[in-house]
């Protein structure tokens, strides 16, 4: 059995972890943990998310400055938390010997430089940076099984690339022609934290990032294509939408992009492939999968793919990617 630790259990993220390793036979939650300043210390988990009363009714533990002891208790970390606090702690329980997913970007791009222009602070540990295995599951299969630690990708990522990376490997698309991607994405995106700007009431649809969103240079770094990413703001609460417009190679049809598809996925329980049609988000809300479908005219390629931001996008991959470093099966405690 496991031991295992949460931190930043309070948000949304967070809360789905911790109702995904409850019930996970090989992982025991130890501790559920925030930051000493937290208005949620000492709060249940279940008084803030009552979907989790009776099941996860842990007391939240604010962190110490002695993250050392904690750390002995605990062999893997689950860290739910702000850049910069991910940045700052997880060498710390890296050092302790535990496993560490990170859902922050804190450890996402091999890149010093990244850190300074889009997160705003300059990256202290290059050495666990180079370390670190980006964490889109389907796709890193091997390099999981022996990481220390996981870098989740984010939310908007894991739904562009697993659209993308098939057609970029197989050399389907037509370099000239950068992909250009419109994802949509629920509010809960934002975090639990109350905001003006994630309200109900003030929220429409509207771009926002235009040229300047971080999640543009991760996707792109870890494609190794240029691409246009637009993000948007939508009044629902949870689930992204990605609508990416793609040129194909003179020849390529859509039978070759279906079975491109078909080899990259056939044997990935959580991405589901449409024969027709594209996806939408009741496909997925709730659930841990990522779905995709595509269209095909001339040279013209549209693909959809939609997923649930705090599940595929972020708790139920990092689950996924436990469970293939541990061993177990992809799918353990996520269906």
């Amino acid at each position: 059995m496991l031991n295992t630790l949460i931190v930043g259990a309070s948000g949304y993220a967070g809360a789905e972890l911790a109702a995904y390793l409850n019930r996970h036979p090989h992982m025991n939650i130890a501790a559920l943990a925030v930051s000493a300043q937290s208005a949620d210390a000492g709060k249940r988990l279940s008084d803030l998310h009552p979907q989790l009363k009776g099941i996860v009714d842990l007391p939240l533990q604010p962190m110490g400055d002695d993250v050392s002891e904690l750390a002995k208790t605990v062999d893997v970390v689950f860290l739910a938390t702000a850049h910069e606090v991910s940045h700052d702690l997880a060498p710390e329980f890296l050092a302790a010997g535990c496993v560490v997913f990170d859902l922050s970007g804190a450890y996402r791009v091999n890149q010093p430089e990244f850190y300074s222009r889009y997160y705003g602070f300059e990256h202290q540990h290059g050495d666990w940076l180079a370390k670190a295995v980006y964490g889109l599951a389907e796709w890193q299969g091997e390099a999981l099984k022996h990481a220390q630690l996981i870098a989740v990708p984010g939310c908007y990522p894991t739904a562009s690339q697993l659209a993308l990376k098939p057609l970029v490997d197989g050399g389907l698309l037509n370099a000239e022609q950068w992909p250009v991607i419109n994802a949509v994405s629920g509010v809960s995106g934002a975090g639990r934290k109350a905001s003006l700007g994630s309200s109900f009431c003030e929220v429409s649809l509207q771009p926002y990032g235009i040229f300047t969103h971080r999640h543009q240079p991760e996707i792109a770094a870890h494609l190794g294509i240029p691409v246009i990413f637009t993000p948007h703001l939508g009044n629902f609460a949870r689930g992204i939408l990605a609508t990416i417009t793609c040129r194909l190679k003179t020849g390529v049809t859509a039978e070759d992009v279906a079975e491109c598809y078909h080899n990259a996925y056939q044997d990935k329980p959580l991405v589901r492939l449409y024969d027709k049609g594209v996806p939408a988000l009741k496909a997925v809300v709730g659930l841990p999968f990522c779905d995709i479908g595509f269209a095909v005219q001339g040279e013209h390629l549209i693909v959809v793919a939609a997923e649930d931001n705090l599940l595929k996008g972020a708790a139920a991959q990092a689950v996924q990617c436990a469970n293939i470093r541990f061993g177990f099966s992809q799918t353990l405690a996520l269906l």
